[in-house]
């Protein structure tokens, strides 16, 4: 098997299993991350409804524009998606990192929106 492919069932499988436990309702929805090689994206959806309520990326037309490294632009959508949290009145959060370790661009996304005044 490639490995490439291996490592993302992996994450998958690691993703699958965060869900089973991770779920947002409209009183505190989920905060979903997603990281490719260049960009981080996240969500924040109400399970509920089965509707997203906020998103942003660093590939979005806000934010779009000079490269600053991955964890700087990490941290810069954590401030995004918390103002536009605060702008829809959403203070409590749970998170979903995706099956992505807690480390790097995910802690650095996580602690801006904690800066920005979220909570999980």
């Amino acid at each position: 098997m490639d490995a490439n492919k291996k490592k993302r069932e992996k994450r998958l499988r690691r993703h699958r299993r965060v869900r089973g436990r991770v779920f947002g309702t409209s009183a505190q929805p989920r905060l979903a991350i997603f990281r490719s090689n260049r960009q981080v994206y996240c969500q924040i959806i109400d399970d509920e409804a089965g509707k997203t309520l906020a998103s942003a990326s660093s590939a979005g037309k806000e934010l779009a524009g000079d490269r600053q490294g991955n964890s700087k632009e990490a941290s810069v959508v954590g401030d995004a998606i918390a103002k536009k949290c605060k702008e829809i009145g959403v203070t409590k959060v749970c998170f979903d990192r995706g099956g992505f370790r807690y480390h790097g661009r995910v802690k650095a996304l996580a602690d801006a929106a904690r800066k920005g005044g979220l909570q999980f």
